[in-house]
């Protein structure tokens, strides 16, 4: 069996409605891989049109791999993330296969190419109620100050996860180094970056979520919501369900919903973009370069 120490991993990263899943999929056909999901809300069953999660129809057959796994009023850690991806990414070569990790959340994707130490830091009830009171220009304000990287790729709307993440840079007096596990020293990654100019990014962005209305986004939170999902919690988890949690709930309208979603995609975007062009290893490309990138995966595995 491969050992840690000589893996390749391939990784297909980028902002949100870049087309990564595509990309990833036609790769894992192109050198017999298994695509393992780096996305922090596709984990949880049920968000599926909110989410924009992969269909069976577009996996073509590729196994895809930490999706629907957690029930969605649970939570889901990144350090839980790392355990299971390392065991799945064990699996993966045991059967002579590459595996893909596809996503847009950098902080689970670093979490596996870097092996990075996750501190463990215990809740601060006090500091939590604290911060509870605050809006969300605030926490991110708070957030910045602490800690810029995380506060560049972070769900603004999110507010738990940015109270989260207030608590773990106040508890540690510092932000703590990304500090990579000395197994995954030679670990070998090629990362693959998609990017399209802003103007054709946003406008994805506003075609595809008009096109999850049309397939029946609302409905899905509806449902979510008549079996038991909170709508404190459909907010926790951000973005599309952070929205359309305050549309159900009646503090806004069908028109504001759209158009302020819209617009926290589009910021959300930019704050990935931000994250990943930090990183001088990812080797970028337009979505249209498919041969491209094929042609450098196969040259990445053969050497």
């Amino acid at each position: 069996m491969q050992s840690v120490s000589d893996e390749r991993l391939i990784v297909v990263e980028g902002p949100t409605a870049v087309g990564k899943s595509d990309i990833a999929v036609s790769l894992a056909l192109a050198i017999n891989g298994e695509i393992i999901s780096a996305d922090s809300r596709q984990i949880y069953k049920g968000l599926n049109i909110g989410t924009g999660k992969i269909s069976q129809d577009e996996m073509r057959g590729i196994p895809h791999h930490l999706l629907d796994i957690e029930n969605p009023d649970k939570r889901f850690s990144v350090v839980e993330f790392q355990k299971q991806a390392e065991t799945i990414i064990e699996s993966i070569i045991s059967r002579n296969k590459v595996s893909i990790i596809c996503g847009g959340t950098g902080f689970y994707i670093e979490a596996i190419t870097n092996g990075i130490v996750l501190p463990e830091v215990p809740a601060n009830e006090v500091l939590r109620q604290s911060l509870l009171s605050l809006d969300e220009d605030t926490l991110m304000k708070k957030l910045h100050t602490l800690d810029p990287i995380r506060a560049s790729t972070i769900d603004s709307h999110n507010k738990r996860r940015v109270i989260r993440s207030i608590e773990i840079a106040t508890a540690l007096g510092k932000v703590p180094p990304i500090a990579p596990l000395s197994k995954y020293s030679n670990r070998q990654v090629l990362k693959i970056g998609l990017i399209l100019p802003d103007e054709i990014l946003r406008d994805k962005i506003n075609k595809r979520l008009l096109a999850r209305l049309q397939s029946g986004m609302i409905e899905e939170a509806e449902n979510l919501h008549k079996n038991g999902l909170s709508f404190e919690r459909m907010r926790e988890l951000g973005l599309e369900y952070k929205f359309l949690a305050d549309f159900l709930d009646g503090k806004l309208s069908k028109e504001d919903m759209i158009s302020e979603l819209s617009t926290a995609i589009w910021h959300y975007a930019r704050r990935q973009k931000t994250w990943f062009r930090r990183d001088k290893e990812i080797k970028w490309f337009s979505p249209q370069d498919y041969n491209d990138i094929e042609k450098v995966v196969k040259e990445f595995l053969k050497n």
